[in-house]
């Protein structure tokens, strides 16, 4: 039996909390295959990210091409690059194949607010990298960014915002509301093949352990594309994985700042 197999491009997490170790534990949490390329190493626990090792291109190019030439992948994630060097190696090793599902989770700044990102890679991955993705996964400071600085304050901007953002880049979006202040939640899905604009509401859960949540959800999005859910159903199914994570992951207690969610949670019930 050919498991379904799920790609992570993403930075390694020394804290285990994000990056590409949140990544291959949601992957698993929900049934698929994890195989993985580290685009860097950081040094990083639960109280931030103090280093960044990026990894060299040709690795970054070399472990995106073993896994495709040899394993294959259902979906594919696409998390932390850091630099220009790193977008266009993915882009590289990326191009001219018959890619269903990617999922690309812009990630510019830790929780903690350090830079993760430069800003000429962020020009080269809204120019050559996000022509590549079926979706795109900004939260609130990444889609200001990605819109050329327009600010998102309140709910009622993210309907138009993430129009605007399918517009602007040619594909689907899922906007994350998470940076809001309000309890009650809505992210949105605008699916670009029907033109559809989807809200996925959630009651805001009070908890410190909040940290890898963006690539909990962007790896469960690919999870689910990659075993055949339509994209609406598969943010709907991803919603609902970060969500109990989250309220499950409230009760570890892992290091002295911003925990992680319980990726595990229905193996621990």
């Amino acid at each position: 039996m050919k498991p379904t197999t799920v790609l992570t491009i993403a930075g390694s997490d020394s804290g285990g909390g994000a990056g590409i170790q949140a990544d291959i534990k949601t992957i698993s949490a929900l049934g698929c295959y994890a195989a993985s390329a580290i685009t860097a190493i950081t040094v990083q626990n639960t109280l931030g990210v103090t280093d960044v090792h990026p990894v060299p291109p040709h690795i970054i190019r070399g472990q995106i091409c073993a896994v495709l030439d040899d394993i294959g992948a259902d979906a594919i994630k696409i998390g932390m690059l850091g630099a220009e060097e790193a977008v266009q190696a993915v882009c590289e090793a990326l191009s001219n194949r018959n890619l269903q599902h990617v999922v690309l989770d812009p990630v510019m700044v830790s929780t903690s607010g350090h830079r993760l990102t430069e800003e000429s890679a962020v020009r080269a991955l809204c120019s050559e990298l996000i022509p590549l993705a079926t979706i795109i996964t900004p939260n609130i400071p990444e889609a200001e960014v990605l819109l050329d600085g327009r600010t998102l304050q309140a709910q009622a901007d993210l309907p138009c915002a993430v129009r605007l953002l399918a517009e602007k880049y040619g594909v689907s979006v899922l906007l994350k509301a998470g940076h809001l202040s309000e309890d009650l939640l809505v992210d949105y899905l605008f699916d670009a093949a029907t033109g559809e604009t989807i809200e996925l509401p959630s009651q805001r859960i009070h908890t410190r352990n909040t940290h890898g949540t963006g690539c909990t959800l962007s790896s469960a999005l690919a999870a689910q594309l990659a075993k055949g859910e339509t994209l609406k159903q598969a943010a709907t199914n991803a919603k609902t994985y970060i969500e109990e994570a989250i309220r499950a992951g409230a009760e570890l207690n892992i290091g002295h700042g911003h925990g992680p969610v319980n990726h595990f949670y229905k193996q621990c019930r």
